[in-house]
């Protein structure tokens, strides 16, 4: 089973459709964006785009949750 990784939106600039502050986001590893201070995230949109680190806050997810999070997140 992939370990999936979420993050809280904590900011953004204004305006912004695909993202929104307090919501729960699926991160994806990105090693060389995070060199960057960005992160790799699947917004609003469905796809995922680098934005910037500091406007997220990482967050984990206990395995109990991690399904339903997951779920919810796809639709």
């Amino acid at each position: 089973m992939k370990t999936r990784h979420y993050a809280v939106c904590v900011r953004t600039a204004q305006p912004r459709a695909d993202l929104e502050v307090r919501k729960v986001y699926e991160v994806l590893v990105d090693r060389e964006a995070a060199r960057d201070n960005l992160i790799r995230v699947i917004d609003g949109s469905g796809e995922d785009y680098l934005y910037p680190a500091a406007w997220f806050v990482p967050i984990r997810v206990p395995p109990e949750a991690a399904d339903a999070l997951a779920e919810a997140l796809s639709t």
